[in-house]
C-alpha cells in the first residue's frame, strides 16, 4: 500500500504554492513600507509654498489612505491569481475491521474556461483605478495646497491694508479734532471721523478673524490643529499663467476623471468576460487508493494477508442544466454599458467645468490687470491729494473720506481678483491634473 501513496504525493507536491509564498511576501511588505505616518508639525516662523505642498503631501492622511487602497489592491490581484485548493478525502465503510474498506483520495479543481486570467484581469483594472485614484488624490491635494497657501497670503495683505487704514483714520481723527479745537469746522466733523474709524476698526478685527481661519484651513491639510507657523512667505500680487488653449486641449484626456472612467469601462470589461466564462463547467480530477478484502473467510471473518488495494481514479464534471449563470453576464453586461454611459458623461461635464474654470481665470488676471495698471494708482493719488488737501483746510473731512474708502475698496477688489485667480487655477490643475512639481516651482 505503501507505493501506492506515491502518486498522491505527487499530486500534492505539483500543487503551486503561490497563494502563500506570495501573501507572505505581501504581507511583510506594504505594513513595513506603508506604515502610518506620525504627526507632523510645521516649523515656526514664516512658511513657503514648496514646504506646505511638502507637508501635505507627506502627512495628508486622505492620501495616506489611498496608498492602503493601492497596497489593498495589490493583494487583490494576488489572491485573485491564486489556484483552488486540493481537497483529501478519507472514507470507512464498514467500521468491523475484517471487512472495514478504506479509501484515501485526494481531489484537484481545475478552472476552465479562462476564468483565472479573467479574474486576474479585473483584479488588475482595480488596481490600476486604485493607482490613478491616488495620482488624482495627490494632484487634487496639491492644488488644495496652492490655493489654500495664496487664500492665507491674500488674508495676510488684507490685515496688512486694514491696519493701514486704521492707522490712516486714527490721523484724520486727530486731524478733525484738532480743526475742531481751533474753531475751523463744526464739531459733527470729528464725530464722523471717529464714527468711520470705528467701522474701520470693525474690518480689522474681520481681517484678522479670516486670517486665523485661513491659516488653521492650510494646517488643516497635514492634519495639524493647531498651527505653529506666524505667517506664509510669498509675492501676493503673482499671477498665475494663463494655460495656452492648446496645452489645455493636450492635458485633457489624461485628466485623473477621464482615466478612472475609462479604467472602470476595462474592469467592467474584464467583470464580464469573467461571468461569461462562468458559464464553462470546472472540473475536480480525483486520484487515490482503496483497501479492501481480498476474500472472506467460511466464519465471515477476514484474513489480514489477503487484504489488497486499489487504485481509484475519478472526474468530476458539474452539469449546468438549472445556473447557467445567465443572470449574472446580464448583470456585468449592463454594468459594463453604464460604465462606457458614465465615461461619455464624465467627458461632457470634464469639457464645461474646464471651460468654466479657464473663463474664471481669465476674468480674474484681467480683472487684476486692470486695477493694477489703472484703479490702484489713480486711486493712491487721489487719495494723497486729499489727505494732503484736509490738512491744508483745502477739502472738507467727507471728501478726505471718500477718497480713502475708494483708495481700500479699489485695494480690496485687487486682492479678491487674485485670490479668484489662484482658486481657478487650482480648480484647473485639479480638474488636469497637475504635472511634476510645477506648483513648487512657483515658489520665490
Amino acid at each position: 500500500m505503501r507505493t501506492l501513496f506515491v502518486p498522491l504525493a505527487v499530486l500534492a507536491l505539483a500543487v503551486p504554492p503561490a497563494f502563500s509564498q506570495q501573501t507572505s511576501q505581501h504581507a511583510a511588505g506594504p505594513s513595513s513600507s506603508l506604515s502610518a505616518p506620525a504627526r507632523t508639525l510645521e516649523p515656526e516662523g514664516p512658511l513657503t509654498l514648496r514646504a506646505a505642498v511638502a507637508l501635505a503631501l507627506q502627512a495628508n492622511p486622505g492620501l495616506s489612505a489611498a496608498r492602503h487602497e493601492q497596497a489593498a489592491a495589490d493583494g487583490a490581484v494576488v489572491q485573485a491569481g491564486a489556484w483552488p485548493n486540493p481537497t483529501l478525502d478519507t472514507q470507512l465503510e464498514d467500521l468491523r475491521r475484517n471487512n472495514r474498506t478504506t479509501t484515501l483520495q485526494l481531489s484537484q479543481p481545475i478552472e476552465l474556461g479562462g476564468k483565472r486570467a479573467a479574474r486576474v484581469t479585473a483584479a488588475e483594472r482595480a488596481r490600476d483605478q486604485a493607482a490613478s485614484a491616488l495620482s488624482a488624490r495627490r494632484a487634487a491635494l496639491r492644488a488644495a495646497a496652492v490655493t489654500a497657501f495664496f487664500d492665507l497670503l491674500t488674508a495676510q495683505e488684507r490685515l496688512r491694508l486694514a491696519q493701514d487704514a486704521v492707522g490712516l483714520a486714527q490721523i484724520a481723527t486727530r486731524a478733525a479734532a484738532n480743526r475742531v479745537a481751533a474753531g475751523k469746522v463744526s464739531p459733527l466733523e470729528e464725530t464722523k471721523a471717529r464714527v468711520a474709524e470705528a467701522g474701520i476698526r470693525v474690518e480689522l478685527l474681520q481681517a484678522e478673524g479670516t486670517l486665523r481661519a485661513s491659516r488653521q484651513l492650510l494646517a488643516a491639510l497635514w492634519g495639524n490643529p493647531a498651527p505653529r507657523f506666524t505667517q506664509v512667505d510669498g509675492a501676493v500680487d503673482q499671477l498665475p499663467a494663463q494655460a495656452p488653449a492648446s496645452d489645455v486641449a493636450r492635458r485633457l484626456p489624461d485628466a485623473p476623471v477621464l482615466r478612472q472612467a475609462r479604467l472602470e469601462v476595462e474592469r467592467r470589461g474584464a467583470l464580464s468576460a469573467l461571468e461569461r466564462a462562468k458559464r464553462v463547467p470546472d472540473i475536480t480530477v480525483s486520484l487515490g487508493v482503496k483497501r479492501v478484502p481480498a476474500s472472506e473467510g467460511e466464519a465471515g471473518e477476514a484474513v489480514s494477508s489477503s487484504r489488497r488495494n486499489q487504485v481509484v481514479v475519478g472526474l468530476s464534471v458539474p452539469l449546468p442544466i438549472f445556473d447557467t449563470n445567465r443572470g449574472n453576464l446580464t448583470e456585468a453586461l449592463s454594468r459594463e454599458d453604464k460604465a462606457r454611459d458614465d465615461l461619455a458623461a464624465a467627458e461632457l461635464q470634464l469639457g464645461a467645468d474646464v471651460a468654466q474654470a479657464t473663463e474664471r481665470l481669465r476674468s480674474a488676471r484681467a480683472t487684476a490687470q486692470t486695477l493694477q495698471r489703472d484703479a490702484l494708482p489713480g486711486a493712491e493719488e487721489a487719495y494723497r491729494a486729499a489727505t494732503k488737501g484736509f490738512e491744508l483746510g483745502k477739502f472738507s473731512f467727507l471728501e478726505a473720506l471718500d477718497a480713502q474708502r475708494t483708495l481700500f475698496q479699489v485695494r480690496n477688489q485687487y486682492l479678491v481678483a487674485l485670490a479668484e485667480a489662484h482658486r481657478a487655477a487650482g480648480e484647473l490643475d485639479r480638474l488636469l491634473g497637475v504635472e511634476g512639481d510645477d506648483t513648487a516651482a512657483k515658489v520665490r
